[in-house]
């Protein structure tokens, strides 16, 4: 059978690991969807609760930048602009002013130089030439017979899952930073606080469960390639 024909493997490993991924997914849009419905008492939209969270920091050269799109929000870092959707810049909800804290917080890791975004950043070229070269390298190696290429084209791909586990922490501890402010700061009251929770937790979950089918996909092609019918 050809390398790829019937790939039992695939079937075995990595299918169940992608309908986590899709579960792990719909349930931050509904987690989201849920908690936009939850009025944040004090009255005030993401934009404002992201920046308490720099000036609990001491940050003062973060700007704000409203984008398209539903759950785009994000942080820049070689611009210090925080991203922020409509949705959460300006929404008045528990939802809203989770996220925007998590990006706030992400302003605050790279302001401390927080060593995970370091080690992130100084493994990122590397892993991204792993993600683009290191599978074709590993078929060839494949048919070529040659078996130290396709070592080395699974190595470079295992850089990917290499960097999703270092994306773990800096994920968990910009949502740790954000509910430590919300609480300290009042922004939400104690019966919110479990909903900005809720809707944090769920998108830490994406990144486990990226890594998760990364992973499956590494032990598939590893027991691949070793297989000679």
């Amino acid at each position: 059978m050809g390398l790829f024909y019937y790939d039992i493997y695939y079937l075995i490993l990595v299918v169940p690991m992608i309908v986590l991924s899709l579960i792990a997914q719909a349930m931050v849009k509904s987690a989201f969807n849920k908690q936009s419905k939850v009025y944040a008492s004090r009255g005030i939209n993401g934009a404002q609760a992201a920046a308490r969270v720099l000036y609990h920091y001491g940050i003062t050269d973060v700007r704000f930048e409203t984008v398209s799109g539903k759950l785009s929000d994000h942080y820049d870092p070689k611009v210090k602009v925080i991203r922020l959707s409509q949705a959460v810049a300006n929404g008045t909800n528990v939802a809203a002013i989770g996220v925007a804290c998590h990006e706030a917080g992400h302003a605050a890791q790279h302001a401390e130089n927080y060593l995970p975004i370091q080690i992130r950043n100084a493994i990122l070229p590397v892993c991204n030439v792993g993600s683009a070269i290191g599978l074709p390298l590993a078929i060839l190696g494949y048919f070529l017979g040659f078996e130290p290429l396709i070592s080395i084209g699974l190595l470079l791909y295992g850089l990917i899952a290499l960097f999703q586990l270092v994306t773990l922490p800096v994920e968990l501890n910009a949502s740790r930073r954000a509910m430590k402010v919300i609480e300290e700061t009042g922004m939400l009251t104690h019966d919110e606080l479990p909903g900005a929770r809720k809707v944090l937790t769920a998108a830490a979950m994406t990144y486990i469960t990226a890594l998760l089918v990364t992973l499956a996909n590494l032990l598939r092609f590893v027991l691949r390639f070793n297989r000679r019918d």
